[in-house]
């Protein structure tokens, strides 16, 4: 084969002439290549090596293969040949791009302007400006948009009348019927195998960002998407378009008819997966530095809101913030359903569909939907279709809970969660009652998707792996913000709380770390708001209350003094185990699943950044009486230490116990031992035992426990039927304190989370990519590749 020999050529110290085509054309000419091929044929030693000892020959050949993009973007490939030296030219430029990029002497070369290199005449000077990373761009885009190459032709096609690629509108070949479109193309494999091999090179032109350690300063923008999205993309309306409605209008089932998907090869799927790829990197963005792209409820005749302000330059971004039509929403949200739920469909309909594996980069976009388009979050919740996005997303926490390699898989379905429990609606559908059966591996009970969600976080918590304690924060939050919704849990839901709260107030583990009290105040605020907002349907809860009141009376009771805190801290000594999975009745699992399993060992996961505390991640709301909610934190107090306690809302707050001490008190609270080690004071127990929102437990307690007590001493009862009957009519009216205003903490956007994202998005992209696998062994920053 020519190509191995051209290489080993190229190597040589001489620099070869840009001229001398003869020798460069050898490494297109080659007719049946695939992608797979070229990365065997061009070994990652041999790129450096000529990278090392013949940069010109490096620089000249991304040059030429540039260059015979843009000449193909020019003519419209019309010949079979021409087709072919482009996909060569695309297979070679998304082998070669890594390694350029790893080199930082290197990195700004396709920015710069290759002297000398007029495209044809002498009269192009002003082209010759364009920076090869640009030429580049726009040539894919244009190939993106090729009549008989990755679009249908609308002529008859006869050569003379070819359509002029310049002139054609790209919004009348969108690759798939959806948002802004109607029209669904006539699929055409081969057609999708170029796309594919088109966004592959795209995604590997944006890949530059893995080559830059992860910072804070969001300003840092790739370059490569920026233009992209720019309006220097003639394409970039179109392009956005396809990609979206191409992943929305998937459907792995093979056409509706089950099992169709082993009789026929599926040419849809990698184009969706790297259409879903690209798709997410030109959406990374950072709103929290930006006016946040929302706009109002106006509607126009198009497909994008058309209001000031014009919102972010990146079009993508801007684009997706002002879709607003309800038949667009509705078209999006089914169709991440419908993908997010296959694994599902999966587990009791074995083979029936393909099973995807994106769902990753799915949840990362209905992330930037819900982000960038407050409309679509608003109408996800509008229905119980928002259950349909819940149900697969709880799924994968239960079943990535003990493997390490999927903990940014359970960071990403938190923060969705987090996302959307700051919206009154969210508690509110969480009443609908639960009846597909999909198997996991929790408890068998009857209830609602709440009872489901209350299970699922019960068993992350206490049977998940070890890195997962800083989401603990996070699935609490979730549970406090959807609470003052909750109309009836159901027993099983209702002892796992209890449970929670059992093992979250032991001694050892509120003296064992200076955040661990706040769990117990998120748990406390839970029951606080169902006995003050929801006590009639919750007999269940008042009676799991009832049955462990020791645990309330234990809390209020806690030990302050400092015998008593090394003694608590002796206990976890002789007890390692997390929390106690004793005295949680498990019950026996659904029917048909499987237990969560560990990763196997030697499975390559990518690190991540840490995440911001629940404090940074998210805002206090207060609801209103008629359910609007004002901001509790105003602009200039967010950031400073004492600015979050607020005398409204001190029942049942964990940050007003440090809040209300500047840092210098801090210290003086939790001395650092001479190890460097925090330990627990006296003082520090007592500044937040003081402020435990115990005030309406213990008002329920010693109303119903003599009458209680009384039932089963007149009626000999032993029957928790009865006992749950009698406080099904009781009433506690007048008799609790005053209902707290109910607390929302909301999500905000911070550079922190977008940070986050970024990571969590390449390090799936790098991971998914096997085969070819673009970017492994390559020397990437943004994380490192690590074996389970």
């Amino acid at each position: 084969n020519g190509s191995s020999a051209s290489i080993t050529m190229f190597v040589s110290p001489q620099p070869v002439e840009a001229t001398d085509d003869a020798f460069w054309d050898q490494f297109w000419a080659d007719t049946a290549t695939s992608v797979q091929d070229v990365f065997a044929l061009v070994p990652a030693a041999e790129i450096r090596a000529v990278r090392e000892e013949s940069p010109s020959n490096l620089a000249t050949l991304c040059y030429k293969a540039v260059e015979k993009l843009v000449q193909g973007a020019e003519s419209g490939c019309h010949t079979e040949k021409e087709r072919q030296i482009i996909l060569n030219c695309c297979r070679l430029l998304t082998r070669i791009l890594p390694y350029i990029f790893e080199d930082p002497d290197w990195r700004g070369f396709f920015w710069s302007t290759v002297p000398g290199a007029g495209r044809g005449g002498g009269d192009e000077d002003d082209e010759n400006a364009r920076p090869l990373a640009e030429s580049l761009l726009l040539a894919v885009t244009d190939l993106l948009f090729c009549p008989d190459f990755t679009v249908q032709s609308h002529r008859r096609s006869t050569v003379d009348t070819a359509e002029d690629i310049h002139s054609i509108d790209s919004c009348e070949y969108i690759w798939e019927a959806g948002v802004g479109f109607a029209h669904s193309p006539q699929p055409n494999y081969i057609h999708d195998l170029n796309r594919t091999e088109l966004l592959k090179l795209l995604l590997t032109c944006f890949s530059e960002a893995m080559y830059l350690p992860p910072s804070s300063d969001s300003s840092n923008t790739n370059p490569w998407v920026q233009f992209f999205c720019s309006t220097e993309n003639r394409h970039a309306l179109p392009l956005f378009t396809s990609l979206l409605n191409v992943v929305c209008a998937y459907d792995p089932v093979g056409y509706g008819i089950p099992y169709n998907h082993l009789l026929f090869s599926d040419y849809r799927e990698p184009l969706v997966e790297e259409a879903a790829q690209v798709l997410i990197v030109t959406l990374d963005y950072d709103s929290s530095t930006s006016s946040s792209p929302t706009v109002d409820g106006t509607t126009t005749g198009t497909a994008m809101d058309d209001v000031d302000p014009p919102g972010p330059d990146n079009l993508f971004v801007n684009y997706l913030s002002r879709i607003h039509r309800e038949e667009d929403f509705q078209f999006i949200l089914k169709g991440v359903a419908r993908l997010l739920s296959n694994p599902l469909v999966q587990t009791y309909l074995p083979n029936s569909a393909k099973k995807i594996q994106f769902h990753q980069e799915l949840l990362v976009l209905f992330w930037k939907l819900c982000d960038f388009n407050k409309k679509f979050l608003f109408f996800v919740l509008k229905s119980s279709d928002v259950l349909d996005i819940l149900v697969p997303i709880l799924y994968f926490l239960n079943d990535a809970r003990a493997d390490q390699s999927r903990v940014g898989l359970m960071h990403i379905g938190v923060f969705i969660l987090l996302l959307l429990s700051g919206e009154r609606n969210f508690g509110v559908r969480l009443n609908k009652p639960y009846s597909v059966r999909v198997p996991m591996d929790i408890p068998v009970f009857t209830g609602t998707h709440a009872d489901l969600l209350i299970i699922v976080f019960h068993k992350i918590i206490t049977s998940g792996h070890q890195r997962l304690q800083p989401l603990f924060d996070c699935l609490l939050t979730i549970v406090v913000n959807v609470s003052p919704y909750l109309k009836s849990l159901s027993m099983v839901a209702a002892n796992k709380l209890l449970h929670l709260l059992e093992a979250f107030s032991t001694t050892w583990f509120l003296f064992s770390a200076v955040q661990n009290h706040h769990l117990v105040f998120f748990l406390l605020e839970v029951f606080n708001n169902i006995i003050q907002y929801q006590f009639d349907g919750n007999s269940n809860l008042v009676y799991a209350v009832i049955r462990k009141r020791n645990v309330f009376h234990q809390l209020a009771n806690l030990p302050t003094d400092s015998q008593a805190i090394q003694k608590g801290l002796q206990r976890k000594k002789r007890t390692p185990e997390p929390i106690s999975r004793t005295n949680s009745q498990e019950g026996i699992s659904m029917e048909g699943s499987r237990p969560a399993a560990p990763a196997e060992p030697g499975t390559l996961k990518t690190s991540l950044v840490a995440t911001p505390g629940i404090d940074k991640l998210t805002e206090k709301s207060q609801v209103s009486e008629d359910g609007t909610m004002r901001s509790l934190e105003p602009e200039s107090l967010q950031s400073s230490p004492e600015g979050n306690s607020s005398s409204a809302v001190s029942d049942g707050e964990p940050w007003s116990g440090e809040a209300s001490h500047p840092r210098r008190d801090r210290r003086r609270l939790s001395s650092a031992s001479s190890s460097g080690q925090w330990t627990p004071t006296p003082d520090w127990v007592m500044s937040w035992k003081s402020k435990l929102p115990l005030q309406t437990i213990m008002r329920l307690l010693q109303v119903l426990v003599p009458q209680v007590e009384k039932i089963c001493i007149d009626k000999g009862l032993t029957d928790e039927s009865e006992i749950l009957k009698f406080l099904q009519h009781g009433t506690l009216v007048g008799l609790l304190p005053v209902p707290h205003p109910i607390l929302i903490r909301k999500y905000q956007a911070n550079s922190g989370t977008a940070m986050w994202f970024r990571t969590y998005m390449w390090g799936v992209i790098y991971l998914r990519n096997v085969d070819p696998p673009i970017w492994y062994d390559t020397d990437v920053k943004l994380f490192e590749i690590q074996r389970v």
